[in-house]
């Protein structure tokens, strides 16, 4: 793989997109995380001259659950890539009317309403309170913007995404209240993924594909895994056109990026350093480096 040239972008989602035109030198490698295992091997290749890291989010074939996934284990292991920035694909059903099935919707916004997972990589002994006001890379979701409207795909530039627990869906109750409280779009993988992006101190941007209109909408039949499914094969396909677009824009910019996504850490590190668990320092060592490789810190 001599071809490829940093930066290094990173690519979360199914299966399917992995499959595109141009894609060279592909191979799958493992990658061990001081976090654990991660959802896959990960495929690795260049396109256009850029390197390109692939991770199937629930493994392929679909084998882990939303809850199960470990989120901590895959974004550092893509950090150990050298992936700086990453972009997620992710199903998710559609709080509103007018944000239809194969729609893809450019989130800039999230809502997490998930309880059993690991949100952090900083626990007791090293804590820092990283900023999620602005969640997402603004510097990164223009670039997907500007490619997604290149290629002609209908998307909508904003929405803030109801990250739910699952794997159920959401009764109708449920879904309701979500629309009630602002939420556009709906899904079970994005959080704590966003968050641990921004503590690692990557571009994390997402591509949500809308498949359904979750339950709340009279006039469509209840979500049910089939027919996502169904959608999913074509939203798949422009999955592939918008990373073959995208590709090359942001791999040209350089970090970091005006967003603030690639120093998110430089003000979040509260524990002094005579105070730091040496241990979980150590496991650190890979999210901190920039910041604990300067003096002072």
């Amino acid at each position: 793989m001599s071809s490829i040239k940093k930066p290094v972008i990173g690519i979360i989602g199914g299966t399917g997109i992995y499959d595109i035109d141009g894609f060279e030198n592909a191979q799958w490698v493992k990658i061990e995380s001081a976090f654990g295992e991660p959802s896959d091997e990960f495929l690795i290749g260049d396109y256009a001259g850029y390197g390109l890291v692939f991770l199937p989010r629930h493994g392929r074939g679909h084998k882990i659950p939303p809850t199960e996934i470990n989120y901590r284990a895959n974004i550092e292991a893509l950090k150990r890539a050298g992936v700086d920035r990453i972009i997620s694909f992710s199903a998710v059903g559609s709080l509103r009317e007018d944000y239809k099935p194969g729609d893809f919707v450019i989130v800039d916004q999230y809502v997490d309403r998930t309880f059993a997972r690991e949100k952090s990589f900083f626990g007791t002994g090293f804590v820092a309170h990283v900023s999620m006001a602005d969640p997402v890379c603004t510097t990164t979701s223009e670039v997907i913007t500007k490619s997604a409207k290149s290629i002609t795909l209908n998307v909508h530039t904003s929405g803030t995404y109801l990250v739910m627990e699952g794997p159920q869906f959401s009764s109708r109750a449920e879904s309701n209240w979500y629309r009630s409280i602002g939420c556009d779009v709906i899904g079970m993988t994005n959080m704590p993924e966003a968050k641990l992006a921004r503590e690692a101190e990557m571009a994390y941007a997402t591509v949500a594909m809308v498949t359904d209109y979750d339950c709340w909408h009279q006039d469509h039949d209840d979500v049910n895994t089939a027919s996502i499914l169904e959608v999913l094969q074509n939203n798949s396909e422009h999955a592939k056109e918008l990373i073959k677009a995208l590709v090359p824009r942001l791999g040209a910019l350089q970090a970091p990026f005006e967003s603030g996504a690639h120093t998110s850490l430089e003000h979040a590190i509260a524990t002094v350093p005579e105070q730091r668990d040496p241990e979980l320092s150590a496991k650190l060592a890979v999210i901190t480096k920039r910041v604990i490789d300067n003096p002072g810190w």
